[in-house]
């Protein structure tokens, strides 16, 4: 989610109180979504969007939203600013841990803290917060620092977070000590427990320009993303090595081991449409477009020589435009791409896909369609998808992360599109929806100024088809 030419940075932020949290839980979003601009259209979602009078968020009737923390101003537990640009969230209980997307000229870095710190000279990290069961926060610590630009990430099964590097920066540049590029695991349950563990690089998960991760908690195959061009970016899956077993500590100790910098097989993803290559994935054109899937090792996963993306040739291999957010539910993984352009060398153009991998079958289906928005200033139409959750009443949550208004935006199981929350504020993006276990509560940031946000409301299967087949 670094920022893109033609694209803005959206958000949104505070209102009342919240109620107690749970565990994370993961919805189902089964059934085929409708394709062409996705635009508001009652009675479809929780209602029209009630204006705050405070200017900053505008919720349903019946909804409100309370902030937890604000970059700058509120404290961390050493009295340090909470750091600038909150993006991704893990929620685990009554706790959050949150990325931090900085690279260099945020005001407020994450701090360094020693046996949390991986480059003492870079800026980026997590945060984690605790909040009560009354709702009230209760605390927040950083649980690493010293990587860069920790843009999404993902949830493991075993309970942890999986926070990813936008960057492929080497060291030496930026004043750096170290490489840069790589996926760090965080657990949730405190500051202690990540001394000398969270700051060690999963380098077998490949050393570029990383987005979201997706675990498969069958086979412990981890799914990734990744967000760059020239050209554009590729679709990863790392298989671990025979007799791993998947669990606490589990990644750490491989990448610690001798040969772990290269254990397991990390691949590429490419795609066909029967024995046809299909070079980019914008050339998908309506829901329900599915190509199989094969995989291709990458010859050098830490990018000694050249990008991992650069190792093949355009021929060979299946690209996309901003593959952004992902979440693993209904046995697979849904991933998203932001836009595309023919301008960024992309083959069509689209303001948004939401693409489902089914191991499987080994195929990807295009289960929703963005076109390109005619009028983003408008507050009917939406455009570049970011982050995604599923949600635990069926359904999709999107962060919007395009042009002119800023939305979350709510896609049920029948493909009914409608906003769930406005940014009366700003154009800063939203990041990181993800709810509480007990579905109560929808955690989601504004990425600037920098805030953490809570809403909660009347959830239920909304009007229109809103899926219910949550678990």
């Amino acid at each position: 989610m670094a920022p893109t030419v033609g694209f803005n940075r959206r958000g949104f932020l505070e209102r009342t109180t919240l109620a107690g949290l749970g565990l994370t839980l993961a919805g189902s979003m089964e059934g085929l979504l409708r394709p062409e601009i996705a635009s508001a259209a009652p009675p479809f979602g929780y209602g029209p969007l009630i204006p705050d009078p405070n200017r900053i968020l505008a919720l349903p009737l019946g909804f409100s939203y309370a902030v937890l923390n604000r970059s700058g101003e509120t404290k961390l537990d050493d009295g340090s600013p909470v750091p600038s640009d909150p993006d991704a969230n893990g929620v685990f209980g009554r706790t959050l841990v949150t990325n931090h997307e900085i690279g260099s000229n945020e005001p407020f870095g994450v701090p360094t803290v020693a046996g949390l710190t991986y480059d003492p000279a870079a800026r980026g990290g997590t945060t984690t917060t605790t909040v009560g069961a009354d709702g009230r926060r209760l605390g927040q610590y950083v649980s690493l620092a010293g990587t860069v630009n920790n843009c999404a990430g993902g949830s493991t099964p075993w309970g942890t977070w999986l926070t990813c590097e936008e960057t492929e920066d080497r060291a030496g540049s930026h004043g750096f000590s170290r490489d840069h590029g790589y996926v760090f695991e965080v657990d949730p349950a405190g500051q202690p427990t990540n001394l000398g563990k969270s700051p060690v690089p999963l380098k077998f998960l490949g050393r570029y320009a990383h987005e979201a991760v997706a675990v498969d908690p069958g086979s412990g195959a981890i799914y990734l993303t990744e967000d760059a061009t020239g050209p554009n970016g590729l679709y990863y899956r790392w298989l671990p090595p025979a007799g791993f077993r998947p669990g606490p500590n589990a990644l750490r100790v491989l990448a610690q081991a001798a040969g772990g910098d290269t254990a397991g097989e990390l691949t590429a993803m490419t795609c066909y449409d029967g024995d046809r290559l299909v070079p980019d994935l914008a050339v998908a054109s309506a829901p329900g477009v599915r190509y199989a899937v094969r995989w291709v090792p990458v010859p050098d996963r830490d990018a000694r020589a050249a990008s991992t993306r650069k190792q093949f040739t355009d021929d060979a291999i299946t690209r996309s435009r901003k593959l952004e957010g992902q979440w693993w539910a209904d046995g697979g993984a849904y991933f998203v791409a932001s836009y595309a352009r023919n301008s960024d060398g992309s083959a069509a153009e689209h303001d948004g896909q939401v693409w489902f991998y089914d191991p499987r079958t080994e195929t990807v289906t295009l289960k929703n369609l963005f076109g390109v928005n005619p009028d983003p200033a408008a507050d009917t139409h939406y455009d570049g998808p970011d982050n995604i959750t599923v949600s635990p009443y069926g359904g999709l949550i999107l962060a919007e992360d395009g042009e002119g208004i800023s939305h979350l935006i709510g896609v049920a199981a029948d493909g009914s599109v409608f906003p769930m929350a406005r940014n009366e504020l700003n154009e800063s993006e939203f990041c990181g929806p993800a709810f509480s276990g007990d579905g109560q509560i929808l955690f989601a940031n504004i990425q600037s100024p920098g805030l953490t946000l809570a809403i909660t409301g009347p959830w239920r299967p909304a009007l229109g088809g809103f899926g219910s087949s949550g678990t």
